[in-house]
């Protein structure tokens, strides 16, 4: 292996990565990735960068020209992003959204590892989900990418549950309707409903919160009034990483279920990411330790 590059060490060959978005001062992913590349003695330098849906597109022809080798995208700047790219993974491609770009002599290839990140987690947690059924709470940007993952991957059935209200409504179900055209998967939307969500989650094997419902501050909201939702066989995930357990996971585990938080898909995503850019894998168990 290369020596590790000092925390510092910066050279006339190293090329910038970085990430994009507002806000983004509080984002671990240039801890991340730095830790990675001292790590590898891989010449290369991540920092974070504020943009927005105005200022996106200025931005990115500036690092095509200054050859940048990637960034990620996180809100608000992920949809819009989409449109950028030259090309498009297929999971981007479903989902129109961008969570991180590659960078080849200007031609820009946009992925999403957050689906990838999620399912990674699952697998890390010991809980299958090639054909299992998921509830899925929310079809915003994170919700939409493990509904798009997890139905490329192999989930046997996926209840959406999200607002009729939302102004995303139309995107959803234009999504669902791809994924039912393209994949095996079964894939239902529906409104909050208690009703409707005792009948599903009783029979799933997998309950996801992608909304940010239960993130601080506002830690005693739950989309779940009490446990009796719960069943001792389903894993509850939540994307939420801050608190490390939200009033759902908390419910969960005193009702006898396996849980995990939103910390290592958090952590995969940056790995899948990582990978794409430098084709090598990211030491997750070092940045774990320090990080996360």
């Amino acid at each position: 292996m290369t020596q590790p590059l000092s925390a510092y060490e910066i050279t006339g060959r190293t090329r910038l990565i970085c990430l994009l978005g507002d806000p983004v001062s509080h984002s671990k992913s240039p801890m991340m990735h730095n830790e990675g590349f001292r790590q590898l003695g891989l010449d290369y330098c991540y920092l974070a960068f504020k943009a927005d849906e105005n200022t996106l597109e200025a931005t990115v022809d500036g690092l095509k020209r200054l050859n940048c080798r990637g960034f990620n995208l996180t809100m608000p700047c992920k949809n819009k992003m989409a449109a950028l790219c030259d090309h498009l993974s297929p999971a981007a491609g479903i989902g129109g959204s961008v969570n991180t770009v590659v960078n080849e002599e200007g031609v820009l290839t946009g992925h999403t590892t957050d689906g990838l990140g999620f399912l990674r987690s699952l697998r890390e947690a010991g809980q299958e989900y090639t054909g299992r059924k998921m509830v899925l709470f929310g079809a915003g940007g994170a919700g939409t990418a493990i509904l798009v993952q997890s139905a490329l991957d192999g989930m046997k059935e996926i209840s959406v549950f999200s607002r009729s209200s939302s102004p995303l409504i139309a995107r959803t179900k234009q999504i669902v309707d791809t994924l039912s055209r393209q994949t095996s998967c079964r894939i239902n939307l529906f409104d909050y409903d208690d009703a409707v969500l005792a009948r599903e989650i009783a029979s799933a094997q997998i309950l996801t919160n992608a909304t940010n419902i239960g993130m601080a501050p506002d830690v005693e909201r739950c989309l779940l009034a009490d446990a009796s939702y719960f069943h001792k066989d389903l894993f509850v995930a939540d994307a939420i990483y801050n608190p490390v357990e939200t009033r759902l996971l908390k419910l969960a585990r005193n009702a006898g279920c396996r849980t995990v938080n939103g910390l290592p898909m958090l952590l995969y995503q940056g790995a899948e990411a990582f990978r794409l850019w430098t084709g090598e894998e990211l030491p997750v168990e070092i940045v774990k330790k320090k990080y996360f």
